[in-house]
């Protein structure tokens, strides 16, 4: 047998009546279990219960260890659509914006990598009435040649100028909600500048997506659905779920005892759209587009109320769908810092921890020859910053701490790049794997392995299993760590070189299998695994 369960402990625990024949309940027991994909056999001794791994599970192709699981089999599958990053346009992609890029995109990964059809969707801040005091205040500050230059700098200079000048402006905030009304009349010279602010925008963040191994298949806004607002509206109304408040504006009530903070503001009293409003005609467009079964936002906490209104209003709609929207909110990352001051912007973030990652691996002396030492740094860089991010729950705040996050040792992503360069690179996976797999491809004798090792590449499964129910990255986080301090074990207490073959074999057959746990793990997570280090 490969792992004995122990009748006598389940007594003594409880589990078990601890009174009448132990035979006859280790028997009764072994008959109840069922076999599945990873035990093979399972068999009742004398007061324990027998289990035989398959072996077949260590000899697979190494990309697919771990995800032929029949656990997957309950998950229902369908299309998936992320919604996450949606940064505003006109401004540098702030700092702020990370968290929701990140754990959208591990969703995105995790969904796709569990057999989901998976669209990943950008959903620009491009509309509102910051643009109205953007096109205002560019008629008053802004200048073309500047906006060549630097386009994104010049343009947040200009919003940063025109919103201290409507603090005690009134014609200035009359003007932002005039050229707001232009552009939803669709008046060409508003309608020309707003588009020449979106595709400079956009066009500078999908440089920064590139840098943090990130892609959409949609980009979307606001914008795309101002017309269909106003449909939303006439909806409400034909409901008769549109009321006018005392200020004139259009509010859905979402009480049932008239408690007034439970009332939705959906048009201002001028009769523009909000941001709400036009949440909700996305949402419809996005069914009727996509044809979805799940839908997924991700935003930082604060919105939480926002999609409570808005998944209840849709219900309220007759889009039963609705209730396969999910809102996964998360906390704020305090002290975001460079050595320059506080961060403002993600792409000084992402060249300090290049930086810092470039001058600690030239100070290690374990540090190999490598081609290309600046695109290692930038990438083991980004993994700390995402395992840093990962390791507790998603709506917790957490401090950033430089230091920590780039240690070689404990639990940080740095660790994980090292373990994966280590296992990659090493002569564990390279000569004699090549050797040993030509010699003896198909038994493994796992008598030669530590449970320990094999409990946890194992339970792979689990954790994936456990992350798609919650769809929290600290279980995938905390797994591969402790993957990584076991294979350090292991390096040392289970030698490839110099043993038997089929020791050899069983072992190396360890490695490369966490190997290829480690590396699809990360993948999943978002980090893009580097071979030398």
């Amino acid at each position: 047998a490969d792992f004995k369960l122990s009748i006598s402990t389940l007594r003594i625990s409880g589990i078990l009546p601890s009174t009448g024949d132990i035979q006859l309940q280790t028997e009764h027991l072994a008959t109840r279990l069922k076999q599945d994909s990873v035990v093979e056999d399972i068999s009742a001794g004398c007061g324990i219960i027998n289990f035989k791994v398959n072996r077949k599970l260590l000899v697979q192709e190494d990309d697919k260890f771990g995800l032929n699981s029949e656990l997957f089999n309950t998950l229902k599958k369908g299309t998936t659509l992320v919604e996450y990053s949606s940064p505003n346009i006109a401004k540098k992609f702030h700092a702020g914006h990370l968290r929701s890029t990140i754990i959208g995109n591990f969703i995105a990964n995790l969904k796709q990598c569990l057999g989901n059809n998976v669209i990943r969707m950008n959903y620009l801040g491009d509309w509102g009435m910051q643009f109205g005091l953007l096109g205002a205040g560019f008629a008053q500050f802004g200048c073309q040649e500047k906006l060549k230059e630097n386009p994104l700098q010049h343009l947040f200079e200009v919003y940063v100028q025109v919103n201290k000048e409507a603090e005690h402006n009134e014609d200035m905030k009359q003007a932002a909600r005039d050229f707001f009304r232009q552009l939803e009349q669709h008046d060409n010279e508003a309608v020309s500048l707003w588009q020449q602010f979106r595709e400079i925008t956009v066009d500078e963040y999908q440089q920064v997506y590139k840098r943090l191994g990130v892609h959409f298949d949609v980009y979307s806004g606001e914008s795309f659905h101002q017309h269909q607002a106003q449909e939303v509206v006439q909806q409400l109304q034909s409901r008769d779920l549109l009321k006018t408040s005392e200020k004139g504006t259009g509010v859905v009530d979402l009480s049932t005892s008239g408690d007034t903070s439970s009332v939705c503001t959906v048009l201002r009293s001028d009769g523009t759209t909000l941001y709400i409003t036009r949440d909700l005609a996305a949402a419809i467009d996005r069914k009727e587009k996509y044809n979805f079964n799940e839908m997924i936002y991700v935003t930082d906490k604060s919105q939480a109320n926002h999609f409570r209104q808005l998944f209840h209003i849709l219900l309220a709609m007759g889009h039963s769908w609705a209730d396969r929207c999910k809102h996964v909110p998360f906390g704020l990352v305090r002290g975001m810092k460079t050595r320059k001051g506080e961060v403002v912007f993600l792409e000084d973030v992402l060249d300090e921890a290049r930086a810092r990652m470039l001058h600690n691996m030239s100070q290690s002396k374990t540090t190999k020859e490598m081609d290309n030492p600046e695109d290692t740094a930038e990438k083991v860089g980004i993994s700390a910053l995402i395992v840093q991010d990962f390791r507790g729950p998603l709506q917790s705040d957490y401090k950033f701490d430089w230091d920590r996050m780039l240690q070689a040792q404990g639990d940080t992503g740095v660790f994980l790049q090292y373990t994966h360069a280590r296992l990659s690179r090493s002569v564990f996976t390279t000569v004699l794997y090549r050797y040993i797999k030509l010699k003896c491809p198909c038994f493994i004798n796992i008598c030669y392995l530590s449970n320990e090792e094999l409990d946890v590449l194992c339970s792979y499964d689990e954790v994936l299993y456990q992350s798609a129910q919650d769809l929290q990255p600290k279980h995938l986080v905390n797994f591969l760590l402790k993957l990584c301090h076991l294979i350090a074990s292991a390096h040392r207490e289970l030698p490839v070189k110099g043993s038997a073959q089929d020791v050899a074999q069983a072992r190396l057959r360890l490695f490369s299998g966490a190997c290829s746990v480690l590396a699809n793990g990360m993948r999943i997570l978002g980090i893009t695994p580097v071979d030398q280090m």
